[in-house]
This record gives structure tokens, sequence and C-alpha cells, in this order.
């Protein structure tokens, strides 16, 4: 336990402030705190509560301090605060104004206040899969929230020789997905290139893998649950990997090996500067060149040096993607001599840089698609040093095949290991793609996409012979098509009714076994899960199991807490860590909606229940299935909630969960689970499923996490396009005309950056001062352009720095003064002026910026003209993207080399 104030020192008006990482140590400084008159105790944790679908949840022990705090609140509302911490120094600096906030719950990211608040299961901004095969892509680029599941026939077409259909489990994702989807990448690309399934199909030709073979490699223009791909370019997956671990390293470690190895021919002993070393192939360059014994470099975001540091990189040869320091730094760190290949992403006076960095006859292996050179020029320029440009996806695919059969003994010795990987359920794939546009993570990002549960597998329920274990199975095997069960519990065929259990499923037409079993024990579990017969994997874990022993805060000791936790926060954990290496299609956790409201007397069950809710969020982010159910009040189920009294029941409803029948909760489970019928679970990590009845709790006692769910959110209004928008504005007055249009830039804002309502974005603060970067200037620009019917350039968000001075600017344009009409014009002999443009333009050859500018205005002339804009898809990228600072750029491509 650290203390960031000190609780003993604060008087009855102060606030103490102590970061906790478990229950236990929690437990002991509010009971200290709670016996003593002292004013507010605040408890702060690391990143143990997650505030999106792909955030990491490290530790899920941590995550019960928030269900145990949130029961304590329950009993001391007045006296007790709750907050997570990411370790942001901006967070660090807004504690004390989030401690003030008023707010009994809270989370702070990188400065910005977030609250807990419950919403309805349909929730808007998840992706709708077509019916049958699919692909993830956009039919009007420009931007990210365009991403679809457009409907993909092609997956089903007759295979031809030598290809390989393949369920697809989890894909990478990668920088020029995010390109594509802007409508900003070069030629006619589709979104995806590499992922991880099993084998449906093989072709003609192919022998070397067989249907059911677990594989990875590259897709390309494919990203959804059926591809098709040249068996040459997969390869199997290695035991013990996740899907989404085997879907991230294809693009990375291949990018990496051909440019430095197939390109530049990195010896042993030569020095190599890898750029944006913290991406996907910036970390895969690193692994292989220091394992090829060469000495290595890197620059990322200091924000990120850490993780060189983790991957061997001593600091005298780390630095900064953001400034030229790393040129004089890394000359004075090699001796004088420079580095013999780079690795570039970067662009302009950054690949200036690192060409002078290199020793005579280096090679300059170019993975970036801003500033192409032209080798000759460079050859000349930099003592002929070789410059080497390429795309993974012209590489020969018997090379392809090559390299992968390379790669697999290393990470088979673990000479390499797979990137850190985050990931997410592919329905929340505009969300995953937005995070990636904004390269604030390290390592790869992945999306996976939910599998339907094996008809031959087998499930394991446990708690299986209690109340709830027995109606869940006769559910999987009713409505979800299980026909082959295993039932765990402390009592195993002795609990009562066990075997009339058996029977009444073998009724039904599964053969189930029940099993004696202690969970808290991860000997008898890792024993358990592997007793499954071959014959029918394990291809679910359903975790039931529970206790209760319910007592006031001041009289739960640490063996009445660690009681409760063992049976089903321990057990779910040794589940976990005894399946982690298996294909399960899913992993339901039965947590109880005290974890998420708190309730008096329940300390002890609510840090369990939150400890399992912070387990399927670890478990979502790495890629493995999950969800935990934080489970209302089952009024018939019998087990837990038979022992309940009045009292209890009251204490329930006083938070406004209100009793639900079995056929309610059952459909609940339907509705997490899937159906048989194919259609899939929840994407989310967490859900509550109860009976929520807001109204019969007054308003002054309802719980700040509920009150989204007392009063709808409103709902914000699509664009109604330019005509629409064209008639409001004709008959406004000026000031309302900028009012509309200030309106339409800050909702337009908020949708970029995913603010829940235009209130987030202030009229007066900068576009680059509200977290926006260079993709998302792209697309705030892209989404005006659609309202509006202009066609402005991105300078213009430059130009014009705040939502009100762009609305303003929108409004001169939109609505320009009235003149006095004139007869028109003999047509002006314009030969001369364009002679005098062109001998401008040439004189911009060294000024980039002012080419970019002239650029612009270019395009504004052609449209004044009523010239067809140039093709999207044919623009050369450097000039698509070439208007925008370095700086900005590199805040997108800092974990990004090339494609990957």
């Amino acid at each position: 336990m650290r203390r960031l104030l000190d609780p003993a020192a604060a008087g009855p008006e102060q606030t103490g402030l102590a970061l906790v990482r478990d229950a236990e140590q929690a437990l002991a400084l509010l009971q200290d705190w709670l016996a003593g008159d002292g004013g507010t105790l605040a408890l702060a944790t690391e990143h143990a509560v997650a505030t999106h679908p792909g955030e990491d949840v490290p530790d899920p022990a941590a995550g019960a301090v928030w269900g145990l705090v949130r029961a304590a609140q329950a009993e001391h509302p007045e006296r007790l605060l709750l907050v997570d911490l990411d370790g942001a120094a901006e967070s660090l600096a807004a504690l004390p104004a989030a401690v003030a906030a008023g707010e009994p719950q809270l989370a702070l990211r990188s400065g910005e206040l977030l609250v807990p608040r419950l919403v309805r299961g349909r929730a808007s901004g998840l992706l709708e899969p077509a019916p049958g095969p699919w692909r993830l892509d956009t039919d009007t680029p420009g931007s990210l929230d365009s991403l679809a599941a457009l409907p993909a026939p092609e997956a089903e077409r007759p295979l031809a020789p030598g290809e390989v259909r393949l369920a697809v489990r989890a894909a990478g994702l990668n920088f020029r997905d995010v390109l594509i989807a802007l409508g900003v990448y070069p030629g006619g690309a589709r979104i995806g290139a590499e992922a991880a399934g099993t084998v449906l199909e093989t072709g003609p030709g192919v022998e070397r893998l067989r249907v059911g073979d677990r594989v990875a490699g590259l897709v390309q223009g494919t990203l959804g649950p059926v591809a098709v791909t040249d068996h040459r370019l997969l390869v199997r997956v290695p035991d013990g990997w996740s899907d989404a671990q085997a879907a991230t390293v294809p693009v990375a470690f291949l990018t990496a090996y051909h440019g430095l190895y197939d390109l530049a021919g990195l010896r042993p002993g030569e020095h190599v500067l890898v750029h944006a070393a913290t991406g996907g192939v910036g970390q895969a360059a690193v692994q292989l060149a220091r394992h090829g014994g060469s000495v290595v470099y890197g620059t990322a975001s200091p924000g990120k040096w850490e993780v060189l540091r983790g991957l061997g990189l001593a600091d005298e040869r780390i630095a900064s993607s953001r400034t030229l320091d790393f040129e004089a730094g890394f000359r004075e760190a090699s001796g004088g001599r420079g580095v013999d290949v780079v690795l570039n992403a970067l662009a302009h006076e950054f690949t200036d840089a690192s060409l002078r960095l290199l020793t005579p006859g280096g090679r300059f292996v170019e993975m970036g698609k801003t500033d192409p050179r032209d080798p000759a020029v460079v050859a000349r320029e930099h003592g002929g040093a070789a410059y080497l440009a390429f795309d993974l996806f012209d590489v020969d695919p018997d090379r392809i095949a090559a390299i992968l059969a390379e790669l697999a003994p290393l990470f088979a010795s673990g000479a390499l290991t797979p990137l850190p990987v985050r990931a997410q359920d592919v329905r929340h794939a505009p969300q995953a793609v937005r995070r990636l546009s904004q390269a604030r993570h390290t390592g790869k990002l992945a999306l996976t996409v939910p599998a339907p549960l094996a008809a031959d597998g087998t499930v394991l329920v446990t708690g299986g012979t209690g109340a709830l274990g027995r109606l869940v199975a006769r559910r999987l095997v009713t409505h979800h098509g299980v026909r082959h069960l295993l039932l765990a519990s402390r009592q195993g065929v002795r609990a009562p009714g066990a075997t009339d259990l058996l029977a009444e499923l073998a009724e039904l037409g599964a053969e189930a076994a029940v099993t004696s079993c202690d969970l808290g024990d991860p000997a008898a579990v890792d024993a358990l899960v592997a007793a499954v017969p071959a014959a029918h994997p394990l291809t679910a874990v359903v975790h039931t199991a529970g206790v209760l022993d319910d007592t006031v805060l001041t009289s739960l000791t640490p063996e009445r807490l660690r009681r409760v936790v063992r049976p089903k926060a321990e057990a779910a954990w040794h589940l976990h860590r005894a399946t982690a290496g298996l294909d399960l299609a899913a992993f339901v956790l039965f947590s109880s909606a005290v974890g998420v409201l708190g309730n008096r007397g329940q300390a002890n069950y609510a840090a369990a229940n939150a400890q399992l809710d912070a387990l399927a969020q670890h478990r979502r982010v790495r890629g493995l299935p999950a969800v935990s159910l934080a489970w209302g009040h089952w009024a018939e189920a019998g087990g837990m909630a038979a022992g309940l009294g009045a009292a209890e029941t009251e204490r329930l409803a006083a938070t406004g969960l209100a009793p639900m029948d079995n056929a309610h909760g059952l459909a609940l489970f339907d509705t997490a689970l899937g159906d048989s019928g194919g259609a899939p679970g929840t994407p989310y990590a967490l859900l509550v499923t109860a009976r929520i009845d807001t109204a019969a709790v007054p308003a002054e006692r309802l719980a700040p996490v509920l009150r989204a769910l007392a009063r709808p959110r409103p709902q914000r209004a699509a664009a109604d396009g330019p005509a629409v928008l064209a008639a409001r504005l004709a008959g406004a007055t000026p000031a309302d005309r900028e009012r509309q249009l200030l309106a339409l830039v800050r909702a337009s804002a908020a949708d970029v950056l995913g603010h829940p309502d235009a209130a987030a974005i202030r009229p007066d603060l900068g576009f680059m001062d509200a977290e926006f970067d260079s993709l998302s200037v792209i697309e705030l620009r892209n989404r005006v352009n659609a309202a509006t019917g202009l066609r402005l350039p991105t300078t213009a968000l430059f130009d014009h720095p705040t939502p009100a001075a762009l609305a303003a600017h929108l409004a001169e344009r939109l609505t320009p003064a009235a003149k006095p009409a004139a007869p028109p014009a003999a047509a002006p002999d314009a030969a001369e002026e364009f002679d005098r443009l062109e001998r401008a333009l040439a004189a911009l050859d060294d000024h980039p910026e002012a080419r970019a500018d002239a650029a612009a205005r270019l395009t504004g002339l052609l449209a004044a003209l009523g010239a067809p804009a140039p093709d999207a898809q044919g623009d050369d990228l450097a000039a698509r993207i070439g208007e925008v600072s370095n700086d900005d750029i590199f805040d997108f491509i800092d974990n990004e080399l090339g494609i990957s």
C-alpha cells in the first residue's frame, strides 16, 4: 500500500488518499479509518477497472477493491471515495479536482475524469454483421464511423489450387486499415491483412495443412468470419498461443525480417536504427536484430521508452521520434560511426537526419509511404547508400513460406516472443480502429471473431449441482445444442439431486458426468480440465459456484473475506490459467450486481464478484473469450437466493434490483451466450443481467451509476445533409447561422473523438489541444464537407484552429455577401497568368509547407471551376496527407511501420 496523502494526518474536513492493490489491504485501511473520526477517505487503485472495451486490466485482484469499497460506500456513503488511476502525470495533477467533483466513484485517464454509468444492453455504435459471409470494410471512405460488415460472397467461392479456406477467430489490425477507412491509402486495397483461425477446407494440391489445423498468416483484403488465402502464407499456431497472439505476428515479423535480412542483409555486429520501435514491426525488428547479434538503436515517443528498455535497449540507444536529437545522440553513442541500416517510418527532415547517420554503403529500408526518395539521388548524396522500399504483399509467396519456416523454430525455442496485444470483439471494430489511429498503444491491436459452441465439445459447469448450475445445465442442452456436460461441485455425486439431474439430462439427449472438485485448489482444477476426453474437448466454461457469508464491514475479517473469494474469484482465476491454451468458444462467469452497485453487509461478496468482472476484461483484452454476468435477484432459483430473508430482499430492492423469475434469467443467459442458430453472444466483458427498477428508488437515493437508466439519454440527430442545411441557413440571421454551424462542428468533433455529446467540445479550445491528431483532423474535415457540401482542404482546420473559428469560416463560405449583378464581361486571356503561376510553383521545390498550401489552394480553385475531385484511390498518399505537419504525422505512425 502506498499513501498518496497520509490518512492519519487528515483532519475532520480533509481527505486521505491511499493507493491499494488488493481487497485485504483495502479492508484493513477502511476499518482503521472508520474507527477514527477523520474526514473522507479516497481509496485509489491503478488500472483495476476498464473504462472502455479495449482497455487492459493487468491484475484482476485489484478489481476486487472496487467491489469491496462499493459495498462499504453503501454503509458509509459520506466518508468514502473510490478512484482508479492510469499512472499518467496529467491524471495525478487532476486528482485533487477529481476528488472534489462529488462523484463517489471515478477514473482518471490521461487527466480526463470518467464516471461509471450503466446503460441499456442495446447500446449503439456496434458493428452489425450481415447474414452469411461478411467482411469488415467501408462503403463510404472518409470516416472511421463508416466501417460496416459488408457481404462477402467470395468467401464461399470454390477453392483454386493451393488455396485454403479458414474460419477466422482473430485478425490483426494494421495502420493501413486506418488509411483505407479514411480513403487515403493508394490503390484499391481492402481492410484486412493477417488472421488466425481453423482450416475449414483445402484446395487441390494442399498437402501440408489439414481440416481442423489452427493456422495464422497473411489474409489480404478479408477481415470476417471466413477467409480464403494461399496456403504458403499460413503457418500452424504454436501450442499455448491465443488466436489474438497468433493473428498479430505475421505482418510484423514478416515485414521486419524481409526488410532487415532479405533487403538490407543485416549482419551480426552491425548497427541498426529502428524508428517507431514500440510499434508492431518495430518491436519485431528489435527482437530479430538483437537475436541476430546486431547493435540496436530505437526511437519512440518519450512516454513509451520504458517499453524499449524492456526490449533490452540501453538508454543511450533510445531517443525521441518527435525531435531530431536522435541524430547527434546516436552518433555519439556509436562512437561517431553511425549506423549501417535504418528501418524507417518517418518523413521529411527526419528521413534526412536518418540518411546522414548511415555509414558509407549503408542500407536505408523504407517502410513509410509519406516521403519516398529517389534511390539514385540517395546513393549519390549519401556515400553510396542503398534506398530500399517495399510492400510486404509484393513479396513472392514462396519466400513468405520460407521466412515463416525460419521463424517457427525461433518462436518454439523462446528466442522470439509474440507481441503485446490488446484485443476487442470485432463488433467493436469502429472503436478499435479509432484507437489505432490515435497511436496510444504499444505492440498490436486485434479483433476477435466470436465462435459458436462446437457440437462435439464438452461444456464444464462449476457449481453444476447447485440451483443455478442445474438451471444452466438444462438450458445448455435444450437451447444451445450441448450434448456433453461436465458438472463440477465440492460434493460431486453426493450432492442432493445429482443422480436425478443426470437422468434428466440423459432423457434430453445429453451425456453428462458429475465430479467432485475443490475449485480453490489450482492443482485440482488442472486435473479437472486435463480429465476432459480428447474425443469431446473442452469448448466452454460456465462458472456458477459461490458462497455467502454476510456481515457489516466493521465485523468483516480477512478470513471471512477469503472464505467468499476463494470458491468464486480464486477458482475463476485457476480456471482461466488451466484453460488459457485451449480453443474455448465461451468462458462465462456468474457474478453479481452487488459488485457493481454495492450492498450493505456484503463487502466480501461484492469484492469476489468485482474480481470476476475484472477477470473477464483481463481475458477479453488478451483475445480470450469471457463475459461476466452480474446477476440481479433470482427470486425462484433457490440456492444462495433461497437464504434471503425479508430484510435482505428489502435491501436489494433499495438498490434498484427487482426480483426476476427463472424464465427471465435464462433468457438473459441466452442473450449473453448466443444461440444454437449461430447468433453470437455479447461483445462485452461485463453485463448486468438484472431487472432494475429505478422508479422504486427515491431520486435522492438513486446510486449515481444508475442515473443514465433513470432518464433516457437524448440521441444526437444525424446530419441532414447539404440541401437541408442550406435551407435552414437561408432564412437565418448571421448570428443564428454561425450558432447552427458551431453546433454542427462541435457535434462532428464529438463524434470523431468518441465523446457522448457535443458539450465535451469547447468552442474556444484548439483542435490540436483537444486530442485531435492528423487522422482525426482528416476525418473531421470529411464530416464537415459531407454535411455542408463544401470541399475544405485539411489545412482549413489549421487555418481556423478552434470550433468557433471554423464555424465562422463555414458561415463565410456558405453565405457569401450579395453582390450587385453585373453584365458578363469577355473572358480574359489567362495564359499569361498561368505562365506566372508555373514559375512561382517551380520556386517552391525546397519549401514543402508552401507547396502543400499551394496544392490546397489549387484544389479549391478547381472546385470553384466545377472540376471533379481527384480520385481518392488513385492519389499519391504523400500528396493526400502532406498538408499536415511532421509532428502530427508522427502521432499516428509512432506505432506503425509499413503496413503493420
